[in-house]
């Protein structure tokens, strides 16, 4: 048998059996991936450049990063299907196929979720500044490890393999998980519901049972804030969901009543000049509205007024700012006036 007539019977062998045409496919089937790789990739990145839209950026992102195995290997899988070939090469190159797909969309995957992350942050951001967005990027981890988890089951099932009980295990394990650590999950849902709800937020200034201060973190578990005394109070996040908080942080403006008391033997005249003296005084402040000033009662010990009036701001220190502006200068507006402020007495009749 010479050369020739080698070259012939295998040249005959490869058309009879497919092997030809497989070939050509997988040429064929590899220059077409390349072909949309190098060059229609690269036209889609071009346009996309010149559009205001983050949408055609985010998918040629996602498709640029799909790897040349894959290339490889969906070309040989399609070529295959035209040539007899053992089951364990067929298997191999499918099963292949599915991981690697499997995990770039997985990847993907993550790339959209933090793109929509990105984007919830900076919208929320750019309506308060203020606002606490470790919950958004706790839930996007949390959506990139289910998906990881689903994405192995996914696969696992296409291998062929009996994954009911891999699921029930999953079940029974998280059910004995979620028993052990209940009031850790008892928080956590907690933290989601301040989230979701918000009954306050960083910065708020709010009053809880007998504490109360400023709320500098709200954490997956915990909350922390600070309070007047200067010290961190550290309160779960179920227990800020069970109790009665008072929020002063959303308050439009924060109303102030205070009493004040003069002696008895004040004149009528300088009696009746009180609430003027006193709203000349609350309307010299700033973000301040007076409401009223009224001799309301007659004390145990003294004459006491009632005074009101509306401070346009929710800010504590600047309500204690004010009210102590507001209280010098009445003590010195009566001391100039002889007012004198009444305190505990006690007079003692004696008759014969």
């Amino acid at each position: 048998m010479n050369f020739e007539s080698l070259i012939l019977q295998l040249w005959g062998f490869a058309l009879e059996s497919g092997v030809l045409r497989a070939v050509l496919i997988f040429v064929a089937s590899w220059i077409a991936l390349r072909f949309f790789r190098n060059y229609v990739l690269h036209y889609m990145e071009e346009i996309s450049k010149r559009t205001e839209t983050d949408i055609d950026d985010l998918t040629t992102t996602i498709l640029k990063r799909v790897p040349s195995s894959l290339y490889v290997l969906i070309a040989l899988f399609v070529s295959l299907q035209f040539v007899s070939v053992s089951v364990f090469i067929s298997d191999a190159v499918k099963y292949s196929v599915i991981v690697v797909a499997a995990y770039y969309v997985i990847k993907s995957s993550h790339i959209l979720i933090d793109y929509v992350r990105d984007k919830i942050i900076e919208r929320r951001l750019a309506e308060d500044e203020r606002e606490d967005v470790s919950i958004i990027r706790l839930l996007a981890r949390l959506v990139k490890y289910s998906l990881w988890l689903f994405g192995v089951l996914i696969v696992l099932a296409n291998l062929d393999v009996d994954i009911s009980a891999l699921i029930a295990g999953l079940g029974i394990g998280g059910i004995a998980i979620a028993l052990a650590a209940q009031n850790v999950l008892d928080d956590v849902f907690s933290s989601f519901s301040i989230h979701f709800d918000k009954p306050f937020r960083v910065g708020d200034f709010i009053l809880i049972g007998d504490d109360r201060g400023e709320v500098v973190k709200i954490g997956i578990k915990t909350t922390r804030i600070k309070t007047l005394r200067g010290e961190e109070l550290v309160v779960s996040n179920k227990e800020m969901t069970t109790t009665r908080i008072h929020n002063f942080g959303r308050m439009p403006h924060r109303r102030i009543d205070f009493r004040l008391g003069v002696r008895y033997d004040t004149p009528v005249e300088k009696l009746n000049r009180i609430p003027q003296i006193v709203r000349d005084i609350i309307g010299s402040q700033k973000l301040v509205r007076f409401d009223r000033a009224h001799f309301k009662e007659f004390g145990d010990f003294s004459l006491n007024y009632e005074v009101v009036y509306y401070l346009d701001s929710s800010d504590y220190n600047m309500y204690m700012d004010t009210q102590q502006a507001i209280n010098l200068a009445i003590k010195k507006a009566f001391e100039s006036e002889g007012i004198e402020f009444a305190y505990p007495t006690q007079t003692i009749v004696l008759q014969r």
